[in-house]
């Protein structure tokens, strides 16, 4: 793969859209954005495909003292995966792991509100999930998603990103069913290297792109069922 940039995480997701136009309008199918930076990716993408957009939140599980260091990650409806190895390694107590997870659930439940509102989650027995992010490092957000979505029941999970280095990919391919990946670079240190734009996303912002994505398919499906 090439090791272009892009200009920000709404052209990643029309980028994504030239590469997976076999799943436009697909039955029984659905995009999933893991929040906030992967909704934008998810927006462009869903709406180049004509796909509903939800979000699947995960929480990274943070080291005591060094939290940006992940011992594992929990997601929604449940889901939660633990770095066993790390956690014993550094001796961290079931008191100091029980206090994260609470604290990293709680935050995921006001996500979950903040973004959804009373909409319910999406159904994902049976159906073909488009899982998206604005990119991969460790990829242990995205595996616990594609864990959490196997519960629940989703028969083909696709996992769908702009760039990945090629150990965390590795690991991906063991779970999903298929990954698109724009950019697979040789030295890779973040996520945010390969974007000329990277700023960070709001709480207003994904909700905002919620909101337009539902607008804009409803409109289309409309117009599309209008004879006249």
């Amino acid at each position: 793969m090439d090791e272009r940039t892009f200009e920000n995480r709404r052209a990643a997701g029309r980028a994504l859209a030239e590469v997976m136009r076999r799943w436009a309008s697909a039955p029984d199918t659905l995009m999933l954005a893991l929040p906030r930076g992967g909704v934008p990716v998810a927006h462009e993408l869903g709406l180049a495909l004509g796909l509903p957009l939800d979000v699947f939140i995960v929480r990274k599980l943070g080291v005591p003292g060094q939290p940006e260091v992940a011992m594992g990650a929990v997601a929604s409806g449940g889901a939660c995966l633990l770095n066993r190895s790390m956690i014993n390694w550094l001796d961290i107590s079931p008191e100091a792991l029980a206090e994260e997870t609470a604290t990293e659930q709680r935050e995921l439940a006001r996500r979950e509100r903040v973004y959804r509102g009373q909409r319910p989650p999406a159904d994902y027995k049976g159906k073909t999930v488009i899982l998206v992010d604005d990119g991969v490092a460790t990829g242990a957000s995205m595996r616990v998603a594609v864990s959490a979505l196997r519960r629940a029941g989703a028969a083909r999970i696709v996992v769908a990103i702009p760039v990945a280095p090629r150990d965390a990919l590795a690991q991906l391919e063991e779970e999903a069913d298929e990954i698109v990946c724009l950019v697979i670079p040789r030295i890779f240190a973040a996520v945010g290297q390969f974007y000329e734009d990277f700023t960070q996303i709001s709480d207003e912002q994904v909700i905002a792109d919620l909101a337009a994505h539902d607008a804009t398919l409803t409109s289309a499906n409309l117009r599309a069922g209008d004879p006249g």
